[in-house]
């Protein structure tokens, strides 16, 4: 109904009134995913059962099938979860924030035309084969640590630690040297690239690639190929495609409306 709040997924061309009717939305089934279009441009919502939605799995999952599912028929620009209109009047709301910039969506739109975000996360596979492979590699590591071998620690605290200090340089240059390997192939196929933080010591790249999607079919077969060349040790974890997170990202104001 017209005078429920509504919750915002994304913001799509179209100039009808489009129902997703394969596709629950965010607080389960029951509810129906539509659009509310205005001069060409509509946003993809449904009716909100509450004015704010916490960041649980299952919220956060129920916004991205919905986007998802969008995403197979439409280029998306992604509203930040958790987005909601609440007002009195939601549509108007609603189609006063697309006609207010109509411009900036159009333009994104325009940009995101014919593109897909595929995303790749690398981790080494073993620890303890990657630091036997920095010790053969630094004479001076090797050598550090054999001096300490068969004396008390309490004897050799600040060496140890010196130690520590060496290895974790030396990981650093061989994560960055592996994530370089693994980057510039894709690279040159993908339009834009977005490096995202890493996490403990295992993970070497975490990267998110707008891609042509007439190239995707190149860049599978360019992840494939890095597989076969360093899947050995190290695992790639491959995704896409999916809305463009990492290079769109709409936030709604309504204070601003």
């Amino acid at each position: 109904m017209d005078n429920l709040p509504k919750y915002l997924y994304s913001i799509i061309r179209c100039s009808e009134e489009r129902t997703f009717n394969d596709v629950a939305p965010i607080g389960g089934p029951g509810g129906r995913v539509y659009t509310i279009p205005h001069q060409g441009i509509a946003v993809v919502v449904s009716d909100a059962l509450a004015d704010r939605y916490e960041s649980t799995r299952a919220n956060m999952l129920a916004h991205e099938r919905v986007q998802e599912r969008v995403l197979k028929e439409f280029t998306l620009l992604p509203v930040r979860f958790g987005t909601v209109a609440d007002s009195e009047s939601p549509r108007e709301k609603i189609e006063k924030l697309l006609e207010k910039r109509s411009r900036e969506m159009d333009g994104l739109l325009a940009e995101m035309d014919g593109k897909v975000e595929l995303g790749l996360k690398a981790l080494w596979r073993d620890e303890k084969a990657i630091f036997e492979e920095i010790v053969a590699q630094n004479e001076d590591i090797r050598r550090l640590r054999d001096s300490l071998a068969g004396k008390p620690p309490q004897a050799t605290h600040f060496d140890r630690i010196r130690l520590g200090e060496r290895v974790k340089e030396a990981l650093e240059r061989k994560k960055a040297a592996d994530m370089a390997t693994i980057l510039a192939p894709l690279r040159r196929i993908a339009r834009r690239v977005v490096e995202n933080q890493v996490f403990g010591d295992r993970m070497i790249a975490n990267a998110a690639f707008l891609v042509d999607r007439d190239r995707e079919g190149e860049f599978d077969q360019q992840v494939r190929k890095l597989d076969e060349e360093m899947g050995r040790r190290i695992v790639f974890k491959y995704v896409g495609p999916v809305p463009p997170y990492n290079f769109v990202n709409i936030v709604v104001n309504w204070g601003e409306m």
